[in-house]
């Protein structure tokens, strides 16, 4: 098990990192601006659950396996341009009007939770991210790496939660009265499918 010191600074670290703008951070913020924040609060539980897939795949060796095949990067990236597409697409299509009706029309929040399960699993980057951080931070000393390579993937989630969270609660606060307006709906969409395809465009020209 890592030490006690050893968790708080990583802790420490991954909070700072969870408030950095990145991908991640940016699409809870857009989801959470344009959908609300139950929703943004279910997209951060599935990134969170992606992060649990990235976790064991470092722990178990999966993850350098990968890292080593150019056509898996490859196929990984553009699946998840792709996805970031078909969300610009939606974006820019959403309805606008009252808040009611357009609850009718909303994803539903399995939907939401696989939105952000799929970005974070489609992001090649994340694998990479994390076998340059996690290892920094295990001491054979200390036990079975692949131990420690989990609780610190655990603490990683579990800071990523507070950081989304309050980005989650913050944006969608700001946004709770620009949505009550029907050209203020329009706006954030338009701002949020524009947001989409530049992370599609960045994600696809992605090198390793």
């Amino acid at each position: 098990m890592p030490s006690l010191d050893t968790c708080i600074a990583f802790f420490g670290l991954s909070l700072v990192l969870g408030f950095t703008p990145g991908p991640d951070n940016i699409f809870v913020l857009m989801q959470s601006a344009t959908q609300g924040r139950k929703a943004g609060f279910v997209v951060t539980l599935g990134l969170c659950a992606g992060l649990v897939v990235h976790t064991l795949a470092v722990a178990l060796g999966l993850a350098a396996v990968f890292a080593a095949s150019t056509t898996a990067f490859t196929v990984l990236k553009v699946l998840g341009a792709t996805y970031l597409a078909y969300l610009a697409w939606q974006a820019f299509r959403a309805p606008v009007g009252p808040l009611a009706l357009q609850a009718e029309q909303q994803p539903s929040m399995l939907r939401m939770f696989l939105r952000g399960w799929v970005m974070n699993l489609t992001n090649p980057k994340v694998v990479f991210f994390f076998l340059a951080l996690l290892p920094q931070f295990v001491h054979a000393e200390r036990g079975a790496i692949a131990l420690q390579l989990c609780v610190l993937g655990g603490i990683f989630i579990v800071a990523t939660l507070v950081a989304f969270g309050t980005i989650t609660y913050f944006a969608a606060a700001v946004s709770s009265g620009l949505r009550s307006s029907a050209s203020a709906q329009r706006w954030l969409n338009r701002m949020a499918g524009t947001v989409f395809l530049g992370m599609a465009a960045r994600l696809a020209l992605a090198e390793r």
